[in-house]
Parts: structure tokens; sequence; C-alpha cells
């Protein structure tokens, strides 16, 4: 899983795959709404809680 800053996604891609990456966050454009992330810069998964958590620099 990997944030693009640039492009303010979360990307998640599987082990040796470089063509077929999936969206998991954000993907909608710039912004501050629910669908939106502006300046992803680290990801972090959570087993015990199964949660995806994403620091979101500019929001």
């Amino acid at each position: 899983v990997i944030a693009e800053y640039m492009n303010h996604r979360v990307m998640q891609w599987k082990n040796g795959d470089t063509t077929n990456g999936q969206v998991v966050a954000g993907g909608n454009g710039k912004g501050n709404g629910l669908h939106q992330l502006s300046g992803p810069t680290d990801v972090l998964i959570d087993k015990e809680t199964d949660s995806l958590i994403i620091c979101d620099a500019e929001n």
C-alpha cells in the first residue's frame, strides 16, 4: 500500500504486479471531502482492527 502525495490517493499493489494497482482511498482529486485526500504522506495498516490509517498532510 503506497501513499501518492501528488496524486492525492492511496494505492494497493500486489507483489510483482506493476500495472494493475487499485485505488483504496482518495483518487477523486484534491480536497477535504469524505472521498478525497489532499497530500497523503504515510499509510499504516492496523491488523488488529482491520483499519487503514492515513496521514493526510493538507487536511
